[in-house]
């Protein structure tokens, strides 16, 4: 199983010194891919920016939007930024999109929330078109770049119930989920779930599962992953927000070990660890728990 890491960027005390840093230890150590999430109405840092800066100051590692939210955006405007940065990183991006499920994003970047799974799945066989050369329009030439990878970074889904992973299935090279609770059995029906939608699409490879999860590893790891949690998903009322806060368990080193070793028991292909703060000397901690081929260590 392998073991990427997620810049804080949600988190409050990010700036450039703390970035450098981040993005200089992920690339050191055993972590395959760097991810950024994507939001709107909120305090973070843009994603696509961040993720060209990461790409100018990392040379291994896989970049990963997780995720875009493709239906917010024009889709040519994102074929050309996603084929950018897979050039300047020479070729490192790995693409994860999704729907998001925030009406407040959608409206500020002046998008319709309504009809976007469909939307999304007419955006990624438009995505693939235009990186394969091919005009927008007709009185248009070709968007370029072309990307660096042949066909295109691969498209993962980030499909949550059986309707959205079977529509998936159709064109995506796998998904990633998001567990609150890693240290238990939530996650496996979900990941057999997508195993079985491929080949009912007709699909004859398997697809790849990944998923992450929001941690801490503060003196008061509980509190900081609750209030983390709380505070990004209070978007949905505190009802809400209070409830799945509650519901978080990788509070601590022992929780996060015992998380990767129960997702690797059940066939997870690769984990996005989230973090919840922002200091970086929890990446040797976190470093820690793997071997050298990225394993949980038993």
């Amino acid at each position: 199983m392998d073991l990427s890491m997620t810049l804080p960027t949600m988190a409050s005390g990010m700036d450039r010194g703390v970035l450098n840093a981040w993005c200089a230890a992920i690339d050191e150590g055993p972590y395959r891919s760097l991810a950024i999430g994507e939001r709107l109405a909120f305090d973070n840092l843009e994603m696509h920016t961040t993720l060209s800066y990461a790409a100018a100051r990392t040379e291994r590692v896989r970049l990963a939007p997780t995720l875009v939210i493709l239906p917010m955006h024009p889709v040519a405007l994102m074929a050309k930024k996603l084929a950018t940065l897979d050039v300047l990183s020479d070729g490192r991006v790995d693409l994860v999109v999704g729907v998001g499920g925030r009406d407040q994003d959608y409206r500020c970047a002046e998008r319709s929330f309504a009809r976007r799974h469909q939307t999304l799945d007419d955006q990624v066989a438009e995505l693939r078109r235009l990186w394969a050369g091919e005009s927008p329009h007709d009185d248009a030439p070709a968007v370029g770049p072309a990307p660096l990878q042949a066909g295109g970074p691969p498209i993962y889904a980030s499909a949550m119930g059986p309707k959205s992973t079977a529509r998936a299935a159709v064109w995506a090279d796998g998904n990633m989920g998001f567990t609150l609770a890693p240290n238990t059995d939530d996650h496996v029906a979900g990941f057999q779930a997508t195993r079985d939608a491929w080949p009912a699409a007709g699909r004859s490879t398997a697809p790849r599962l990944s998923t992450s999860f929001w941690y801490s590893l503060d003196a008061d790891a509980g509190t900081v992953l609750h209030d983390y949690a709380y505070r990004y998903l209070k978007v949905f009322g505190h009802e809400g927000a209070e409830m799945m806060a509650g519901m978080t368990t990788a509070a601590g080193l022992d929780a996060v070990a015992e998380g990767l070793q129960r997702l690797a028991e059940a066939g997870c292909d690769e984990v996005y660890l989230v973090p919840t703060s922002t200091d970086p000397a929890h990446l040797s901690e976190i470093a820690s728990l793997v071997d050298a081929g990225g394993a949980p260590r038993p």
